[in-house]
């Protein structure tokens, strides 16, 4: 693959980021690799200067590793010598100029996002799951948890950011194409937005699940308003808008979704018997509960519209999940799936025994309750998860292990005091990432807000600790809701990946360890 210094200038002319170019006459004009990593460098690099923590000194290290072209927002001596191209936002440019290398990837896929302050990725492997069933597993997938751009065990990695920077999601776009694969499900998060990762991607299908404060402070979203508005820009980027009529804000959220999408191409869901009197429109699909189980749910969707009919995904479906809210991530995707050309046996089909790394991973002990290992990390997540328990199991005593991650999300901090004050009878406040803050200074700003009259509280950083523990002094009636970090196998700290066996496999072990059974999660 390769690109032109003069398709550069004219991609950025046509989008008027261009600001200024300097074109050197003994260099190559021919650009045949891309990167923002200036470790990351072969003969003929197009370098994009790019991000708060660049250095001059990036640049000559680019060059002298084969760089002949640099992207930047103000020229540098240390490009001299090269092509340079001066735009108004490096970021925005590098996107462009991303999908132009990698040959517009995303016009060989039908590519399908899901933003909310919860369930993308539950709804997002959802919809894998149904579309595998229909073209041989040929579904891509972005997601916070794993990303998977082929059939092949290498073809499937760890992700490192819910959405990849631009550079890095064209060439996984140009992968599976190459792969053979035909559908793309992925993640949109709001600092995607922000940070214009997907700048310039237009989705065949666009979902709006849920909004909630997130997200806010320092190195992220100043407040709710800017949060909700990056959120929104995925809707004006859609073809077609699905939207759940339930969420907060749902008229700003319609409103964005009109102002590029015609209605007869925007369609809403609801649980059973949600009514909302200022609805202007009719609701698309209506969902409602079956029967649940420690293992399963089942639902029924209901189709309510003529344009809901048309699609014929109208019936019961069964999830290999708990949780209410799991029907709601569940109807969002099987909508997906009908628009995508599925009816209703293929899709039930698909998404009968899906299951996700690290949510809702549950395991029945003998004399110490029911684990479970859950993703859930905000004030919305933490709530439904125990709300769902409180009703569910007949109000039983709730046991919480969770932190909250350093350098970021502080304003999760006063919500996770607000859910435990609510729901949590016993709350372990343990470490979760702490970056480069104090993990104990973490946990007690989490334990000041929380009201202990309802809630006992109990700081103990080290997490395969707390997690043992909590296990240990649960009854045979209560819950343990292990929160945070699902399957993830690391622990940020002080800027380094720090190895950790995961909370379930922690969880696994305290469970042989206190009964001297060998447990296995669900999922």
């Amino acid at each position: 693959m390769s690109i032109s210094l003069n398709t550069c200038i004219l991609i950025l002319k046509e989008h008027h980021l261009l600001k200024s170019s300097a074109v050197q006459d003994a260099v190559a004009t021919k650009m045949e690799y891309v990167s923002y990593d200036s470790r990351d460098i072969q003969t003929n690099t197009l370098f994009f200067c790019k991000g708060a923590g660049f250095r001059p000194t990036y640049l000559s290290m680019a060059k002298d590793n084969g760089a002949i072209c640099y992207v930047a927002e103000q020229p540098f001596p240390e490009g001299k010598g090269m092509h340079a191209l001066i735009v108004r936002d490096v970021a925005k440019a590098m996107a462009l100029l991303s999908a132009a290398f990698f040959r517009f990837p995303q016009d060989d896929l039908f590519v399908v996002a899901f933003t909310g302050t919860k369930g993308k990725t539950t709804s997002a492997y959802f919809l894998k799951g149904m579309l595998d069933q229909i073209n041989g597993g040929r579904t891509a997938l972005l997601s916070s948890v794993n990303d998977i751009v082929g059939t092949k065990p290498e073809d499937s990695f760890k992700s490192s950011l819910t959405t990849p920077e631009s550079l890095d999601l064209f060439r996984d776009m140009r992968r599976a194409v190459d792969n053979g694969m035909t559908h793309l499900v992925m993640e949109v998060s709001s600092q995607a937005y922000k940070k214009n990762r997907v700048f310039g991607l237009t989705y065949d299908l666009g979902f709006f699940l849920n909004i909630s404060p997130d997200h806010i402070g320092p190195n992220e979203h100043p407040n709710f308003a800017d949060y909700l508005h990056c959120k929104l820009q995925l809707l004006v980027n859609s073809r077609k808008c699905i939207i759940n009529a339930e969420t907060d804000h749902f008229d700003e959220v319609y409103a964005a979704a009109t102002t590029t999408t015609n209605p007869d191409s925007i369609y809403l869901f609801a649980r059973e018997g949600f009514e909302n009197p200022n609805l202007k429109t009719s609701i698309d699909f209506r969902y409602a509960s079956r029967e649940s189980d420690l293992r399963e749910t089942s639902f029924k969707v209901y189709s309510a519209s003529d344009k809901a009919q048309s699609l014929a995904i109208g019936g019961d479906y069964t999830l290999k999940m708990l949780g209410d809210f799991n029907q709601t991530n569940g109807t969002a995707a099987i909508i997906g799936a009908g628009l995508a050309g599925e009816g209703h046996d293929d899709a039930a089909k698909g998404i009968r025994n899906v299951t996700i790394p690290g949510r809702m991973q549950t395991e029945m002990t003998k004399e110490h309750g029911m684990v479970v290992v859950d993703y859930a990390h905000n004030k919305a997540s933490m709530t439904a998860l125990m709300r769902f328990m409180r009703k569910e199991f007949d109000n039983p005593r709730i046991i919480v292990v969770v932190g909250a991650p350093g350098d970021k999300g502080i304003s999760r901090r006063p919500g996770f005091s607000e859910s435990l004050s609510e729901y949590a009878d016993k709350a372990y406040l343990t470490t979760d990432d702490p970056g480069f803050e104090d993990p104990q200074s973490i946990a007690e700003e989490i334990d000041a807000g929380i009201d202990h009259s309802r809630c006992e509280v109990t700081i103990e950083l080290d997490r395969q600790k707390a997690i043992h523990e909590a296990i240990s002094e649960a009854g045979k009636d209560d819950v343990i809701l292990i929160c945070g970090k699902g399957a993830d196998s690391f622990q940020k700290i002080r800027g380094v990946d720090t190895p950790y066996p995961s909370d379930i496999v922690v969880a696994q072990n305290a469970i042989n360890e206190i009964e001297g059974t060998s447990a296995h999660f669900n999922g």
